[in-house]
């Protein structure tokens, strides 16, 4: 069944059932062109659901390794005018270069979302860890943050390390 046959069935259910099942299966090499189909339905929420499943799938399994770049870029061509899809790839760009040790900012971790703040708080670098820790969005997001570092001072028998927030808005 191809994305059009999906289409012509007026239960959104089946079809976001019908998606996700061929965004699992797809290969890497053809997903662009079925994200693009995908978000063609007329039901732009459940199309973007479906197709965000599939980003943090894929993108879980390849952010740490060699072939996340190529494949973000043919996800950032094919979601071009969804700016939620746009945000979560541009977010799975940075959870990568915090985990990798790559250059990244703070403020561009400070500005993020929840999904990615809690992300990060529960378990990337100690210097990201540390600054959602003192100034994430949420308490949720600061707490997780600080049981996170807590966690590695115990297992480390290391103390804090120092940070430096200054020009960083905090938030409450």
């Amino acid at each position: 069944m191809d994305v059009h046959d999906i289409l012509q069935n007026p239960d959104e259910h089946a079809r976001f059932a019908a998606y996700v099942d061929q965004l699992e299966q797809v290969a890497d090499a053809d997903a662009a062109d079925l994200v693009s189909r995908v978000l063609t339905d007329p039901d732009e929420a459940m199309a973007q659901s479906a197709v965000v499943r599939y980003v943090d799938r894929r993108a879980t399994c390849l952010y740490a390794g060699c072939g996340y770049e190529e494949w973000a870029q043919a996800m950032a061509g094919a979601t071009i005018g969804n700016p939620f899809l746009a945000q979560r790839l541009r977010e799975w760009g940075l959870l990568r270069a915090v985990t990798l040790k790559l250059p990244w900012q703070p403020d561009a971790l400070l500005t993020s979302s929840n999904w990615l703040q809690l992300k990060t708080a529960a378990g990337t670098g100690t210097e990201a860890v540390e600054i959602l820790a003192d100034a994430g969005r949420t308490k949720r997001i600061r707490n997780t943050a600080r049981a996170s570092l807590a966690h590695r001072r115990v297992g480390s028998g290391t103390p804090r390390s120092s940070v430096s927030l200054q020009g960083v808005g905090t938030r409450q």
